[in-house]
């Protein structure tokens, strides 16, 4: 009988203890050394809301083709420049001021900023134009066993899934790193990845990038998933361990 009850504490502790290749990450980095990074530049989505800016050598004539804030200034804080920017619609297109409807289907920020140029020059509108546009509401969506999930925006060009990841305060001790899901959509297609934090391939994969409007998902490791419902927390397994010794106690005397 006391075997038998020193045998199910063992079970218990085991249950809930999590090892160190679980939790761990880019176990192998040092191994793999040193490797150039391919930054990534993601196409242009529906709902993508854009900052376009146009100069020129004559200030006044590019004043056309630009919006501008309700009180006549140029917006300067992200809530300005997504009332002025430019919302992208379902079917992947702008309506631009004076050049009327411009597609954005599979193009980045820097090719449309090449089209808009090469058009202002084309159609005789400016002469050697500066187009700068910019992605204003990028986000990315973080969920489950992180210490903070939630929807995080971003203004960089290019950020990592860990950089992601960080924003969401990094994973719980629960969260299982070993298979983080990703949903990405592109063009009207979606799709999904395992993604293995604890090894470094992910690296150079095209999931090393965040893309706008990627959700990331971090499940709950083996051990948390078994003591759900049977062992709640730290208390429990104390207040069962006690147990367990003073019944040990009373068979042995």
């Amino acid at each position: 009988m006391r075997f038998k009850i020193l045998s199910l504490f063992c079970l218990i502790l085991l249950a809930s203890c999590v090892s160190k290749k679980e939790i761990l990450y880019l176990q192998d980095i040092e191994a793999n050394g040193e490797r150039s990074v391919n930054y990534q530049s993601a196409n242009i989505q529906p709902n993508d809301i854009l900052k376009i800016t146009v100069e020129s050598l004559v200030p006044e004539a590019a004043l056309p083709y630009n919006k501008t804030s309700g009180q006549g200034m140029q917006a300067q804080n992200i809530q300005l420049m997504q009332i002025d920017g430019y919302l992208v619609s379902i079917d992947n297109a702008i309506s631009f001021p004076v050049l009327g409807n411009i597609s954005t289907a599979n193009l980045t920020t820097k090719q449309l900023e090449d089209a808009i140029k090469n058009k202002l020059v084309s159609e005789g509108h400016l002469t050697n134009p500066t187009v700068n546009v910019r992605l204003i509401n990028a986000k990315v969506t973080v969920l489950g066993e992180v210490n903070q999930p939630g929807v995080y925006t971003f203004t960089e060009q290019n950020i990592t899934l860990l950089q992601a990841l960080g924003y969401a305060g990094d994973l719980t001790i629960n969260g299982k790193r070993d298979d983080v899901l990703m949903t990405r959509e592109v063009d009207g297609m979606r799709k999904v990845t395992h993604i293995d934090l604890t090894s470094s391939a992910f690296m150079d994969s095209e999931f090393y990038f965040i893309k706008p409007n990627d959700v990331i998902i971090v499940n709950q490791n083996n051990p948390k998933v078994k003591k759900a419902g049977f062992v709640g927390d730290v208390g429990t397994i104390l207040t069962i361990a006690s147990l367990a010794l003073s019944i040990t106690i009373l068979l042995s005397r």
